[in-house]
Order: structure tokens, then sequence, then C-alpha cells
């Protein structure tokens, strides 16, 4: 489920979060279900339950989850766009369509993959 780099320039809740967004957005983890208590996950990637709890807070700021009190995290059925968030991806895509368009990627193959994803 979620992995730790160690050797990852980013901090870990960061990666605890990244791991959770792409779960809930790949459709790993459906609308509704419950993550794994902080203290349990914290148990199982040997860290500091604060850790656990900084990325649910942030995922719960940017729309991902919901929390319950006395029940647990859950995965939110309605995405709310988080402006910055979006904002980030787009920076990263124009980066990616300016080093393919430099490596000789033509438009029609940028094109033709944005069809297969979307």
């Amino acid at each position: 489920m979620i992995e730790l780099n160690y050797r990852d320039s980013r901090p870990i809740y960061e990666q605890i979060k990244d791991s959770i967004r792409r779960l809930v957005i790949s459709g790993a983890m459906g609308i509704n279900e419950q993550l794994p208590s902080v203290r349990s996950l914290a148990v199982k990637l040997s860290i500091n339950p604060n850790t656990i709890q900084r990325a649910y807070n942030e995922l719960e700021n940017e729309g991902y989850i919901y929390s319950i009190p006395g029940k647990g995290n859950f995965v939110s059925p309605d995405v709310r766009r988080d402006e910055e968030r979006v904002k980030e991806l787009k920076e990263k895509l124009i980066e990616i369509l300016a080093e393919l368009k430099y490596l000789g990627i033509q438009y029609e193959e940028l094109e033709e993959l944005i069809r297969e994803t979307v």
C-alpha cells in the first residue's frame, strides 16, 4: 500500500500523502473506504503517529479524505478542486511537455497519449 523511501528528499508525511492520493486517484481505494487508523499505520510503517496525522490532515484539507470523529478517516466521495494542486500539476506538465518536445515527440503522439489516458 504505502512504501517509504528514506533516500527521497521529500519529508515522510509528503510521501505518505502522495501514496494515499495515488491510491484514491487510481481507484485502488474506493469512495467512502476507511483508511487505516493513524496508530495502526504508524506501527506498520514504524514511524511517529504525528507524521501520519499530518498527512491525513493535509489530505483532508485538499478534499481527498474526510474524517468522522471516533470513527476514522475515509475516502471522500467528492474530491473538490484544489487550485494549488492544479497549479502545481500544470507546472509539472509544462516541464514534461517541453522535455518531450525537445526529445522529438510529435504533437500527434501526445494527442494519442492524452486520448488513451483520459
